[in-house]
């Protein structure tokens, strides 16, 4: 399932951050899904979003809710990995964070973890943009602006 929202965190307003925005989230649960099945999803995602060719990278990471946990990063498409501004010379964009269902909320969704097993992570869809359509100030999104809403009609 995919699942849009909007989120609200305690962060300092600045050209990549807000303290609102929105996420979509996913997951899937079924019998024998692997991490194998995750990385193997979000590298689709990443091709169609991102270009052929573009790489998924999870780093360990820890989110309550999945275990293991991991931040996804995808080959900096503007500079093919080789390093620029945008991906701070690292060849490497944070795109989200996912990881496999703890067997505690497979539990309390009335699944035996010893049957099922699942994925789960989340986006957000305004860092997407920044970085696919070169935006350069995520406030740019609540701005109201008509000037830029028409760049992308």
């Amino acid at each position: 399932m995919l699942l849009p929202g909007k989120c609200y965190r305690n962060e300092q307003v600045t050209a990549r951050s807000e303290m609102m925005f929105h996420q979509f989230e996913f997951l899937a649960v079924g019998r024998t899904i692997t991490l194998g099945d995750m990385k193997g999803t979000l590298s689709f995602f990443a091709e169609r979003m991102f270009g052929a060719g573009t790489v998924v990278r999870l780093r360990p990471s820890y989110f309550p809710f999945t275990e293991p946990s991991a931040e996804m990063d995808v080959s900096c498409f503007l500079c093919s990995g080789k390093g620029c501004r945008i991906c701070k010379h690292s060849g490497w964009l944070e795109i989200g964070g996912c990881g496999m269902v703890h067997p505690n909320v497979l539990r309390n969704g009335g699944y035996d973890p010893e049957v099922f097993s699942g994925f789960a992570g989340g986006f957000g869809p305004e860092r997407i943009a920044l970085l696919k359509y070169g935006i350069d100030d995520i406030r740019w999104f609540y701005s109201g602006a008509l000037s830029f809403v028409e760049q992308f009609g």
